[in-house]
């Protein structure tokens, strides 16, 4: 087995990223967290409430010998609007923002120039305001949050929000999705 590496990606509500990014092989954990801010240890109240300059991240463990980083910014890029700016959906707020945080000068250069070339092609019909900053810090959310999809496959806003996402994920990247879906802590 190789070492794995991490992303974080931030792209609306952490629950529906989370929930996403789970459903690709190669991808050996998923972490809803808060990254990009200025206050440390950051609560979800804080956190919403726009008090710490924190997005709704998912920190994102893969093995690179079975998905490489380029494939999760394509599937990253997929899954929410990069044009929106503090907004995914129904969630609205700078925690919501669109935001790369990259943790090598390898990853800052591939999503820099994957975004150059969503843009060199016109896939949306507006700017990309995704953010690209450094990782300084992540910060882990509470217990509840994490797997919160798989542990409410019930609940209304993930199977409006959600669900979607997921669906996406399965039909565009069938190649990439993994064949058994990770059982619940």
């Amino acid at each position: 087995m190789s070492d794995t590496e991490t992303a974080t990606f931030g792209g609306g509500c952490f629950w529906c990223t989370e929930a996403a990014f789970k459903q690709l092989a190669g991808v050996r954990e998923v972490t809803s967290g808060y990254a990009g801010g200025h206050v440390d240890n950051p609560t979800y109240e804080a956190v919403c409430r726009e008090q710490t300059g924190h997005a709704e991240v998912t920190r994102v463990e893969y093995d690179p010998d079975e998905i490489g980083y380029d494939e999760l910014l394509r599937v990253f890029f997929t899954v929410h609007d990069p044009t929106t700016l503090n907004r995914q959906g129904p969630d609205v707020g700078t925690q919501y923002r669109s935001i790369v945080l990259y943790e090598s000068d390898a990853q800052r250069r591939a999503v820099e120039a994957f975004i150059e070339g969503l843009e060199a092609e016109d896939v949306y019909d507006d700017e990309v305001v995704t953010e690209v900053e450094p990782l300084d810090a992540f910060w882990e959310a509470e217990a509840y949050h994490q797997d919160y999809y798989e542990k409410n496959p019930g609940d209304a806003y993930c199977q409006f929000n959600a669900d979607p996402k997921i669906e996406k994920v399965r039909k565009q990247f069938a190649d990439k999705v993994r064949s058994e879906q990770p059982a619940d802590d």
